[in-house]
């Protein structure tokens, strides 16, 4: 399998963003796991949410054709009993097989105004065609206690847009949470100018494949390094 981390920038064109978003994955060979930044196709358009939920409905139905054989990851704004939500979509074989709300909402970004919690149960791992995969989106990556609920993942997917001013912290927290899991993680951040970028592929061993040039950064899949790492430096994760 290709592990494939998207940095791509998203403009106030929504339909702009969907269909650069779409060629990323047509041109992405089978067989490959897609990691898209975090509201890639608007961004938190707060003032444009209908605007948003229009683009996601669009989207679905396109991704889900995209998804036969490629897995497919990114975030997008829905709505839900009168509430916005910023929602992880994972579609595989033209279905959507996993949803996910951002649980933990960044204040500083005024999120709490606009977009209401997702289910604390809703971040689990799940499996695809014999892969165990997780998610967290963006400043969920700063709990600690979340990242225990992935232990045993093969696979952590991380959509983000995180703010420059704390690029280290982003590329620091990743890296942690590929050796402290013992898995592979997908980072995918914004390439936006004001954000961090840092997105990239890392190993259970903590060796890391970022490229802040690159829109597409990609690094094939070794599950054998897993079980090596979970044998060599044995900690109770199976």
């Amino acid at each position: 399998m290709n592990l494939i981390s998207l940095q791509l920038k998203t403009t106030n064109n929504f339909e702009e963003n969907l269909q650069n978003l779409v060629l990323y994955i047509q041109n992405i060979p089978l067989n490959s796991l897609i990691v898209a930044p975090e509201l890639c196709l608007t961004g938190y358009s707060y003032e444009n949410m209908q605007r948003a939920l229009d683009i996601t409905n669009q989207a679905i139905p396109i991704l889900q054709k995209l998804s036969f054989e490629k897995i497919i990851c990114l975030t997008m704004i829905t709505q839900e009993n009168n509430s916005f939500l910023n929602t992880l979509f994972l579609f595989h074989k033209g279905d959507i097989i996993h949803t996910q709300a951002k649980y933990k909402l960044f204040s500083l970004g005024n999120e709490e105004q606009y977009f209401a919690s997702g289910n604390y149960e809703n971040i689990k791992i799940i499996e695809i065609d014999g892969l165990k995969i997780a998610s967290l989106i963006c400043f969920e990556l700063r709990f600690v206690e979340l990242w225990k609920k992935l232990q045993g993942a093969d696979i952590i997917l991380i959509p983000a847009m995180w703010g420059k001013n704390r690029k280290e912290h982003f590329e620091t927290l990743t890296k942690a949470l590929a050796i402290t899991n013992q898995c592979y993680v997908i980072a995918s951040d914004s390439a936006n100018e004001d954000m961090a970028k840092g997105s990239g592929i890392i190993t259970p061993f903590g060796e890391e494949f970022r490229d802040d040039k690159s829109e597409l950064i990609t690094q094939k899949f070794d599950k054998t390094l897993i079980t090596k790492m979970r044998r060599y430096l044995n900690i109770g994760i199976k």
